[in-house]
């Protein structure tokens, strides 16, 4: 079984900045793309970033030149770097991975549990 544990969200100025971790656990083999989604009261989900296992990224116009997404392969882990925060980056932030496991070499797709992230003064 795998599991995305994220981390890292909180409350903070516009203009600030917060950095999303997220690591996969489990039986893992390999992860294709990684991605973050988020979701704002009343709006549907939305892809802000992703990334591939080769390093190919893929940005939201809304967050382009302002979030930066990474991955470490050797720990499993994806990141999000948010530089310069507006209240409209408020919203539930997901990590979204496509996860291949040593069960039977198939991609399946698991999702985090949410981070609140929240841009107020």
């Amino acid at each position: 079984q795998v599991q995305l544990v994220e981390s890292g969200g909180g409350l903070v100025q516009p203009g600030g900045s917060l950095r999303l971790s997220c690591a996969a656990q489990g039986t893992i083999f390999s992860i294709n793309t990684m991605g973050w989604y988020r979701q704002a009261p009343g709006k549907q989900r939305e892809l802000v970033a992703s990334i591939t296992n080769s390093g190919s990224t893929n940005y939201a116009d809304s967050v382009k030149g302002r979030f930066t997404i990474s991955r470490d392969n050797a720990e499993n882990t994806g990141y999000l770097q948010m530089n310069s925060l507006k209240p409209e980056d408020t919203a539930v932030y997901y990590c979204n991975a496509d996860v291949v496991s040593y069960s039977d070499y198939r991609g399946y797709d698991y999702w985090g549990q949410g981070t609140q992230v929240t841009v107020s003064s």
